[in-house]
């Protein structure tokens, strides 16, 4: 079927290129866009890989800085409560030294209950150091665990890096020098027939909207095309697309031509 009724109207105009013109300048846009392809297809999915690393990476460091800062304030904590341990036992020595002085049971009885108090201050104190320590122990193990994995996740990005890097070296320029082509092509395509292209391009996963007839079927999805249709398409005398994936259909003689 033909390709719509403004594109075949266009096609019509005597001021535009003949539709054998429009159908090598497409053509010859998507030899040239499939080159851009393959390119990138041989890029794969480096390009994802390494930001996925990235963002692994980045969010492991934020992790280990996390822990880190964790680890400051329990070490703090800790030596806070060693200091207190210290008063305590200070206030001890002096509350004893005091207890042999004393004048009364009253004074004797007020030192003991300081002397239970700051007792009772050094266990829990002891108790939170025991506490404290244990899970300062569990975020060192984290950070040690977070630390290798941030290392080998370190190691693979540069060596996905490197990869990619050397690969775009190679197809770089290739790469630019086919872009300017394609903007070339696109010159020769009126804008209708243009848009027409670029959304079937899209709407295909390998990237195809004009396809050669091959072996009397569809070069895109390989469906049959009817002899009267195939006979159309040699003419020459209006875009046809196919009936089943809807990409624009052309004959050998207009693939010779750019191959």
């Amino acid at each position: 079927m033909a390709l719509d009724k403004h594109t075949e109207a266009a096609g019509n105009d005597t001021r535009e290129s003949s539709v054998e013109q429009k159908l090598v300048a497409l053509y010859a846009l998507q030899h040239i866009d499939s080159r851009i392809d393959k390119i990138k297809i041989v890029r794969g999915e480096l390009p994802l890989e390494v930001q996925d690393l990235e963002d692994e990476i980045a969010g492991l460091e934020t992790r280990v800085e996390k822990y880190n800062q964790e680890t400051q304030e329990f070490e703090q904590v800790i030596n806070e409560k060693k200091n207190t341990i210290k008063e305590s036992k200070s206030l001890i020595k002096k509350y004893e030294e005091q207890q042999m002085n004393v004048r009364n049971n009253r004074e004797y009885d007020s030192l003991s209950k300081e002397l239970e108090f700051q007792s009772l201050e050094i266990q829990l104190c002891e108790k939170r150091i025991k506490e404290y320590t244990a899970k300062l122990d569990a975020i060192k193990s984290q950070i040690d665990n977070s630390e290798g994995v941030l290392k080998d996740r370190i190691e693979d990005l540069t060596s996905k890096k490197n990869e990619l890097n050397s690969i775009i070296e190679e197809t770089q320029r290739e790469e630019e020098v086919l872009h300017q082509e394609s903007l070339i092509s696109q010159d020769d395509i009126d804008a209708r027939l243009l848009v027409a292209y670029q959304r079937i391009r899209k709407n295909s996963k390998n990237g195809l909207a004009v396809v050669p007839v091959e072996r009397g079927a569809c070069g895109g999805c390989f469906s049959k095309i009817p002899p009267q249709v195939a006979l159309d398409i040699a003419m020459h005398k209006k875009i046809i697309v196919c009936e089943f994936c809807g990409r624009i259909l052309v004959d050998a003689e207009i693939k010779e031509r750019i191959v």
